[in-house]
């Protein structure tokens, strides 16, 4: 959201209705259109801020201890706002992870990010973070995930969940790719309801989970938060289970 300029009052309107239907979590990142999406999201909160989580990232190559601060900065005057909500690493790279996480914990101490995370880490760099100072402040972990792609489910959901590490799913309708025929509009149906909807139910019924579903479109975003009143049975979970099976072993983490 943000490239394209004739886009931009729609897509700004899909926000605020988001955010008048109760979705209080935005997410965005310095990289997403060289800094125009931050522009386009400062835009839309304004006079909303409070009410709002934000979230915005890091690039890995900005992510030196100088580097964050500066990032930062550019990432705040863009989105108009004193403090980010939730600053995430948005992929490993060269810098040390011990030195981002320094560099954060100084953004918090400074009251310009409360809190801190990470994007795309598998275990092991989860465990690599935890043992740097203060690495167990990281509150969350932004992965690809969806009923195609359930790869998180065998060790890294579960890793997270036990140190109350938040997930937060991105790409919940695989791009577009979702097969929706089959069960999943049959489930759909039952409930009244689309396909994406039930997608973006079966993500949110999981505990210590959230998702970002990215829509410049109010009647998309209108059908995003119906999704949140949909209560998926356990016939309806068997079926899907059944339907999009989690690998049957540990697999490398997946990204986009």
């Amino acid at each position: 959201m943000g490239d394209a300029p004739q886009r931009r009052e729609q897509e700004i309107r899909a926000l605020r209705t988001g955010f008048d239907l109760g979705l209080n979590l935005v997410d965005t990142a310095e990289m997403y259109g060289g800094g125009r999406s931050e522009e386009l999201v400062g835009e839309a909160i304004a006079g909303r801020r409070d009410d709002l989580v934000l979230v915005t990232k890091v690039l890995p190559q900005n992510a030196s201890r100088s580097g964050v601060h500066k990032a930062c900065e550019g990432s705040l005057a863009r989105l108009r706002t004193d403090r980010i909500d939730l600053y995430l690493l948005h992929w490993r790279g060269r810098h040390p992870l011990c030195e981002t996480v320094e560099a954060f914990e100084r953004l918090v101490d400074e009251g310009k990010i409360l809190h801190w995370g990470i994007s795309n880490f598998d275990v092991a760099d989860l465990e690599e973070v935890e043992r740097c100072p203060a690495g167990n402040h990281a509150v969350a972990n932004q992965v690809y995930y969806n009923l195609q792609r359930r790869g998180i489910e065998r060790r890294l959901l579960p890793w997270c969940r036990a140190r109350n590490v938040v997930v937060m799913a991105y790409t919940p309708f695989e791009q577009g790719r979702l097969r929706t025929k089959g069960v999943l509009e049959e489930v759909a149906v039952r409930h009244g309801a689309t396909a994406y909807q039930i997608a973006l139910a079966w993500i949110l019924r999981q505990e210590g989970v959230v998702t970002i579903p990215q829509s410049g479109s109010e009647q998309h975003v209108r059908e995003n938060a119906a999704a949140l009143e949909i209560q998926l049975s356990a016939e309806d979970l068997r079926q899907l289970n059944q339907a999009f099976p989690a690998p049957p072993e540990e697999v490398p983490l997946e990204t986009t």
